[in-house]
Formats: structure tokens, C-alpha cells, sequence
């Protein structure tokens, strides 16, 4: 007979949920008994949907989503934005993350990029992966925080690691030598390795003279844009349709 020490050993394993479903099953009224094999198969059941949900809390803590709860099936579907349902339908299934590819998302401030790079970060947290967002100006300067403190190399490994890593608002402003190197940086310990996504104001072909320096705007190009799903979103500034939208509400 199952007592109260065998549910004591299950805690003490860090098998809180199995524990608790354990419970629930000796509750359970004779008339509703279950079959050995039912039982069983509740406890793992339970077991491994709530570990498995563990994990994908912690991926997306660790992702630093910063524009609330972005997912793709929010995004709004419109050809006169730019963006097709079987492009997002596409996106969600991961397989360019998988298959290591980059995707490039431009356009025009407040048209939705952002929360189209987050929400590719948490759908990549969704198929297991772990994701990053970030923004440029922000990266770079952790990166000269990292140098001065010496601890650069193991930061550039740290993002290294990173399934997807979103690179948002780039070329926002001019970079100095320094921080395109530093880019330069991330994205070579990527390729080919991992997936990047990065958003822009700035169309592809203007990246090169925006960058400033020739050679490293080559190589930054060469290693992102040839192997890039690129998503061009038109139209007005989604955050002044919601403001317009919450004012007349």
C-alpha cells in the first residue's frame, strides 16, 4: 500500500508534480478507479508537461522578450503590410532556425518589427530553442562594458550559444569603429552555427554605406543577407493605430 513516506521519497526526488498527482489518484473514489496502466501513465503525463513547461518559462525569461507577450499568432496578416499568411505560417514552424538561416525584418519605425523579431524569438523557445533579444545599441555596449571588465571573450561565447539571437534596430545610429567590429564579432561566431534575426529601418542594400567601413560592411552583409528570409512590412505606424484605437474607445 502506497503511505505518505512513498510520497515523502517522490518530493524528496524533486518529483513534486508525480507527488501530487499521486495524491490525487489515492483520492480518487472507488467508483472512478483507474487501471494500473492509466495511473501510470497520469504520472508521467503530468510529470513531463510540467517539467516541459519549466523549461520554456525559463527559455523565455532567459530571452529577455522586452515587448510584452509577442507571438506570432497575433501578428496581423495583411499583403498591404508586407507580410503574407504563409510567410508567418512558414516562420512559425522553425525550420529556418533549424536549418540555421537568418531572417532580416525592415521597415519603417513603429510598423510592427520589433514585435515580429520577438515573436520569432518565443516561437523558437516554443520548438526548444533558446533565444535571445537584444538591442544593438545595447549589445555593443555590453560588449565595451565586457572588454573593459575582461570578461569579452567569454561574453561573445555566451551569445555564441544562443539558437536564435535577435538583433533589433540596427544601424539606428552610426556605429564607431569599435562597435562594428564587435559586431562583426557576433555574427561571424554565428555563422553557419546558429540563426540571427535582425530588424532595420534601413533596406538591405543600404546597409553596406550605412556600416561605413568597406570591409567589415562586406562581411557583415556576406554572412547575414545571402542567407536571409527578408520580410519588408509597410504601412502606418502600428503603436499610432493603437493610440488612436485606445482614445476612441
Amino acid at each position: 500500500m502506497i503511505t505518505e513516506e512513498t510520497i515523502q521519497k517522490l518530493n524528496d526526488m524533486r518529483l513534486h508534480t508525480m507527488a501530487k498527482v499521486l495524491r490525487e489518484i489515492l483520492a480518487t473514489a472507488p467508483g472512478n478507479a483507474l487501471s494500473f496502466e492509466e495511473k501510470v501513465g497520469m504520472l508521467v503525463d503530468r510529470e513531463w508537461t510540467d517539467r516541459d513547461n519549466r523549461r520554456l518559462s525559463r527559455r523565455l525569461k532567459e530571452a529577455k522578450l522586452g515587448t510584452g507577450r509577442a507571438i506570432l499568432e497575433d501578428i496581423t496578416v495583411d499583403p498591404a503590410r508586407g507580410i503574407e499568411r504563409s510567410v508567418v505560417r512558414e516562420l512559425a514552424t522553425c525550420a529556418w532556425a533549424r536549418a540555421k538561416q537568418n531572417v532580416v525584418i525592415i521597415g519603417a519605425t513603429g510598423v510592427g518589427k520589433s514585435y515580429l523579431g520577438a515573436a520569432l524569438a518565443q516561437a523558437a523557445c516554443r520548438h526548444g530553442m533558446r533565444a535571445l533579444f537584444v538591442r544593438v545599441p545595447r549589445l555593443v555596449e555590453e560588449l565595451a562594458v565586457a572588454r573593459a571588465a575582461g570578461t569579452y571573450a567569454s561574453t561573445l561565447a555566451r551569445i555564441a550559444r544562443v539558437d536564435v539571437l535577435v538583433l533589433d534596430d540596427l544601424l539606428l545610429t552610426p556605429m564607431q569603429d569599435t562597435e562594428r567590429r564587435d559586431l562583426l564579432e557576433v555574427i561571424e561566431d554565428r555563422y553557419d552555427r546558429c540563426s540571427t534575426v535582425i530588424t532595420s529601418q534601413l533596406p538591405t542594400k543600404t546597409w553596406h554605406e550605412a556600416l561605413g567601413d568597406p570591409t567589415i560592411a562586406d562581411a557583415i552583409c556576406d554572412r547575414v543577407v545571402h542567407n536571409a528570409h527578408v520580410v519588408s512590412l509597410r504601412g502606418p505606424s502600428m503603436r499610432k493605430r493603437k493610440a488612436v484605437t485606445t482614445d476612441q474607445s
